[in-house]
This record gives structure tokens, C-alpha cells and sequence, in this order.
């Protein structure tokens, strides 16, 4: 579906069940989510203090991870789990720097869908297509993808915590996979995810409280290991300082926003100019 079409498609929303994509809309000071999005929120603030902090946390790296992309040459991105349009989209930060990208965004979620066309019905330059992660294919081959980027020229592909909705028997690191050898050379893959393998008992029994009360939404919550990220990459070049605290990741002088914490670790990959 192209972004000039009527949304006509999108499966209802559900009110009665709180939104991932909305609730991290809230965290991030947006305004499209509901009262229910708010209140589990708010639930898994009291469970895990730095909840807020750790959604800042993504947006930041996502942020210095695409300045570095532009920086590099990069000018087409797939933003999969993109979730709601707030401040500090792909496009957003891209455009400040090359004005000629273009990205393509992906969710599952009918509200992150709806509100992403409407806010980039009249912007050529972006598409977005409602398709689960899971699907590789059902994303790279999507007409609108095909349509919108250039499979001859460097793609980076972004799924910034996003993979830690994914339980292992879905087999992440078989999607990721899938997404790295049908990328064009010379791609990159950035990834941010949940961790609790640096935490305090205290701080990590939170983390655990925080996973099973995620097991009551429609995206159910595993941490993993900086070890298993860098897995994932296997075969790539990291650039540098390679899988690490996402706040850690060539950081910048943008304040703190809550609670000091190691929960969300991050990387960013080439895939090789020619394969081996």
C-alpha cells in the first residue's frame, strides 16, 4: 500500500489491550496512545524505574546511528518495528543531513501503521508497510519497498528495540539471517535490544517483574546478551566500539533523562563490499 492510498486495510485496534508501539509513544512524550497504553505504562514504570529512560535511550542511539550512516554515504533505510511518529523519526534526522533519503517503515501494529501514512501521505520519499519482522521477505520484496530503494545501492536496515519481542523459539537470529544475506553488499544492520546480564540483583529481579507483566501484551519481553547480539552479527564488520551499553555507543553530550542503567545494549554492522 503506498502512502497515498486510503488505510482502509489496517485490522481494528483492539481498546481493551495496551499497544507496545503506544506506550513507547508515551514514553517518549508523544500523544498518540490511550489510557490503557498510559496505564501500562505508568505499571512498568513502578516495576522498572528506568523504562522511560531506556526508550530515550533507543531513540538516542537510533539518532547517532543514523547521523553515522549519513556520514558514511547511506541515503536509503528500513526502519522495522518503527513504530509511532514522534520526534526523531529516521526521515527527521536524516534529512537534516542529506535531504535526498529515503525510508522505508515497517510495523505490525495498526495505530504505528495508521498514524505513520497519515502523518507521510504526501512524502514521496518515505513509504510504510504494515508486515511483522518475522517475515523477512514479505518486507524486502514488498512492492512498496521495491518501488521506493534502489536493491543495487547500500540499505541500512534498522530494528531498534524491536528483536526483544521476539522469543527464541521465532528464531531470531535466523531472521536476522534472512535480512543480512538479502541485503545488497555494503549494507548495515543496526540492533538494539534489552539486556540484564550487567545488573544489580535488585535492578535485574525488576527486569524480571517487567517480562512478566509484558507476557499479559501483544509483544511478550526477552533479555538477552551482548554476546548473543554480537552472535547475530557474526560474519559482519562492527563498527567500532562494536556491541556495547547503547548509551555507550559513540556518545554525545545529550543529557540523561531518568535513572542511570545498562539495560539496552547496541551495534551497528557493514555487511562486506563482496561476499566471501
Amino acid at each position: 500500500m503506498s502512502n497515498d492510498e486510503t488505510p482502509s486495510d489496517i485490522s481494528p485496534v483492539d481498546p481493551e489491550k495496551p499497544s507496545v508501539a503506544r506506550a513507547y509513544d508515551w514514553y517518549l512524550g508523544g500523544s498518540t496512545n490511550t489510557p490503557i497504553d498510559r496505564a501500562f505504562a505508568e505499571r512498568i514504570l513502578t516495576v522498572l524505574p528506568p523504562a522511560k529512560t531506556m526508550a530515550v535511550d533507543n531513540r538516542n542511539f537510533l539518532r547517532r546511528a543514523v547521523t553515522y550512516l549519513v556520514d558514511a554515504g547511506v541515503r536509503q533505510f528500513i526502519d522495522i518495528g518503527s513504530g509511532i511518529p514522534t520526534v526523531g523519526n529516521v526521515h527527521q534526522v536524516a534529512r537534516d543531513l542529506a535531504p535526498d533519503v529515503k525510508v522505508a517503515y515497517v510495523d505490525n501494529d495498526p495505530v504505528a501503521v495508521t498514524q505513520s501514512r497519515l502523518l507521510l501521505r504526501d512524502d514521496p520519499a518515505t513509504t510504510v508497510i504494515d508486515a511483522d519482522l518475522r517475515h523477512p521477505g514479505a518486507i524486502l520484496d514488498h512492492q512498496d519497498t521495491r518501488a521506493l530503494l534502489d536493491f543495487e545501492q547500500p540499505i541500512a536496515l534498522l530494528m531498534i528495540a524491536v528483536l526483544h519481542f521476539i522469543p527464541d523459539r521465532d528464531d531470531p537470529a535466523g531472521i536476522v539471517a534472512a535480512y543480512r544475506d538479502a541485503l545488497p553488499r555494503g549494507s548495515y544492520l543496526a540492533l538494539s535490544h534489552l539486556t540484564d546480564e550487567t545488573a544489580p540483583p535488585e535492578l535485574r529481579q525488576q527486569v524480571r517483574t517487567c517480562i512478566n507483566l509484558y507476557q499479559n501484551s501483544a509483544s511478550p519481553l526477552v533479555a538477552r546478551t551482548r554476546a548473543t547480539l554480537a552472535q547475530w552479527l557474526d560474519g559482519l564488520d562492527l563498527v567500532p566500539p562494536g556491541v556495547t551499553v547503547a548509551n555507550q555507543w559513540k556518545p554525545d553530550s545529550t543529557p540523561r533523562s531518568g535513572p542511570d542503567h545498562d539495560l539496552v545494549i547496541a551495534g551497528l554492522a557493514r555487511l562486506q563490499q563482496e561476499r566471501s
